[in-house]
Formats: C-alpha cells, sequence, structure tokens
C-alpha cells in the first residue's frame, strides 16, 4: 500500500487541517467535535443545510460547503458514520432561526446518527427536517443499507438545495424540494478496481485483471454482477439500462446527467463515458439539459464509475443554476 499519510488514524485529522489552510476563505473547521461550516453561518434568516458521512468520499461532502450549498459538513472516519456530537453541533453551527434540513445518504449508521441528532436538535427548539437520498439501483439491500444506497444523487440533492435555502426558501419548502429530487433521480456504478482504506492497508474486494464489477456502492460493496471488461459503450448501456427503466425515465423526459468518477479514473474516460450516455439519452428520446462530469463523490483511489439521471423540472432548473461558491463546485459568482 502507497498512500501520502502521516499515520493511518491521523488522516482525517491532517485532512482537516489542509482543509482549513487551502479554503479558510470559504470554511471554517471545528476538531472537537469535527465539522466544517462556512465561513458566514449562521446566516440569520436562511435554512441551515447540514450533511455528512464517513471520509474517502472526498469532496463529498466538506467540499461542498459554501455559499449555495451546504452550511455544514461532518466527516466520519474514512468509511465510518460520524457521531451525533458532531452532528448536532453542526445543526447548532449554522441554525440561523429557520431551521436546518438534513441530507442524509441511506447508509444505516448515518442514518441513525442523523436521527438522534434531529432529536437532539429539536430538544434545543431547532426545527429540523431530513431528507434521505436513496437512489441507488444496483441492489435494494447491501452490505450497510435497508434499502437502496443513497449515493450520486445526495450531491445534486445538496446543490439544488442549497440554491433554494440560499433564495430564502421555507424549511418544508427546501425539504420537499430535495426529496423531490431524489425521487426523480436514479444511479449506477461500476469499478475497474477496488480501494484500499488506509487502517486496512488490504483491497476492499478482488477483481481479476480483465473483470468489473457493476453496481457496486462508494465503499466498494459489491454489486449486480462481476463481467470481463468491455468497451465503454457496453458498460455505459449496463448502467443505463436499469436506471432508465427503474423511474421509469420516458421519451420528452428533460434529464440532468451526472457522469461521476470513484477516484482514480482520468478524466478523459469519464468523457468517453459521457459521450456514450448521451447516446443512449438521444436514443430514448431524452434530453439532455444539465450535466455535471468529474470527481465528486468518490471511493478513495477505485478507479470505476457511477452514472445519476435526474429528471427535471423548472424549479430544479433554477436553483441547479444559482450561484455557487464552495471549494469543490464553483459557478455563477
Amino acid at each position: 500500500m502507497k498512500k501520502l499519510i502521516n499515520a493511518p488514524d491521523a488522516v482525517l485529522q491532517d485532512a482537516l487541517h489542509g482543509v482549513e489552510a487551502a479554503h479558510g476563505d470559504r470554511v471554517r473547521v471545528s476538531y472537537d467535535p469535527a465539522f466544517v461550516v462556512r465561513r458566514d453561518a449562521p446566516v440569520q434568516g436562511k435554512v441551515g443545510l447540514v450533511s455528512g458521512g464517513g471520509s474517502g468520499h472526498e469532496p463529498m461532502h466538506g467540499g461542498f460547503v459554501g455559499v449555495g450549498m451546504l452550511d455544514a459538513a461532518c466527516p466520519g472516519e474514512v468509511f465510518t458514520s460520524p457521531t451525533p456530537d458532531q452532528m448536532i453541533e453542526a445543526t447548532k453551527a449554522v441554525n440561523g432561526g429557520a431551521g436546518v434540513v438534513h441530507i442524509v445518504k441511506n447508509y444505516t449508521g448515518d442514518v441513525m446518527n442523523f436521527d438522534m441528532a434531529a432529536e437532539m436538535g429539536r430538544g434545543e427548539d431547532i426545527e429540523v427536517e431530513t431528507v434521505l437520498t436513496n437512489d441507488d439501483v444496483a441492489v435494494e439491500d447491501s452490505l450497510y443499507t435497508a434499502g437502496r444506497r443513497g449515493v450520486g444523487v445526495t450531491v445534486l440533492v445538496e446543490k439544488i438545495c442549497g440554491g433554494a435555502a440560499e433564495d430564502g426558501r421555507s424549511l418544508q419548502e427546501v425539504a420537499d424540494l430535495g426529496r423531490r429530487v431524489n425521487a426523480n433521480g436514479r444511479s449506477m456504478g461500476m469499478a475497474l478496481t477496488p480501494c484500499i482504506t488506509p487502517a486496512s492497508g488490504n483491497p476492499s474486494f478482488e477483481l481479476g485483471e480483465d473483470e468489473v464489477e457493476i453496481g457496486i456502492g462508494i465503499h466498494g460493496e459489491p454489486g449486480r454482477y462481476r463481467e470481463k471488461i468491455a468497451p465503454a459503450s457496453q458498460i455505459a448501456e449496463r448502467l443505463m439500462t436499469p436506471i432508465l427503466e427503474d423511474l421509469p425515465f420516458s421519451s420528452g423526459d428533460r434529464l440532468l446527467v451526472f457522469v461521476n468518477g470513484m477516484g482514480g479514473t482520468p478524466l478523459i474516460e469519464l468523457y468517453v463515458m459521457y459521450s456514450e450516455v448521451a447516446k443512449i439519452a438521444e436514443q430514448r428520446g431524452l434530453t439532455i439539459e444539465r450535466n455535471l462530469v468529474g470527481n465528486y463523490i468518490t471511493s478513495l483511489e477505485m478507479q470505476g464509475c457511477s452514472i445519476t439521471l435526474v429528471k427535471l423540472d423548472e424549479e430544479m432548473v433554477r436553483y441547479w443554476d444559482a450561484p455557487v461558491n464552495t471549494p469543490a463546485l464553483r459557478w455563477g459568482v
């Protein structure tokens, strides 16, 4: 195992120091308990947005803290849920009097701990709404979930809800919008290689040199099946077909397409995949109105990608286009 670290048990703290040094103009960092918060928080009269999860998926979530997106993010250790004390302190730090939305990926530890934090928040007279993401069509239950995993759509919910919150929308309106994005979004991922967590030093799963895993989770969980590697066009079809059939998407639908790298995939390959996705969408009579391509929700150094499709409406487009200024996502400012 080769990693640019000082020690396996210091990775999170060292990375947070790096975030603070690099992005102190946008965010503040709390170390005990650990969370990243936008520099001007709390913003009075604005709904606060808090998300979080295990580290190792960067830039999610800390890279999405800033104007137009999250107000705070809680990082756990690598692939490990953050704790309720992190979540409640982050919630209090962003509470500007209009309530707080928790955006939670459907993983057992995240759900349980955010539920506890929401109850703690309500006990301190903070209104809290929860938006649960569960967009992964690969498997119904997995090693870490009851029901579908929350994956790529989480980034899109954070951006669209962030735009709505910045626009002064109410707690219920922001939460309902996030739930609508999730309900209209579907994702599926694949891996060319496993990843290696700093603590274990071992691959998260075994893959032959000529094999790919279709339907993986962002922690290296196994997917639907393992098969011989094929051209990008066939892999795109493998991912797109179950996504398109699940909602289902229909001719005439307007799409936001997110082609995401898992951490170790060159951008040139992601654009090859996006080209194939665009061809499939055109064949189905679907119109891609917005897109995002790059490494935004990763699994350490895993090579592979995920595809997320969201069926758009005018409100989603408006808040997707709204200005955002975070370490990892920035436009319109």
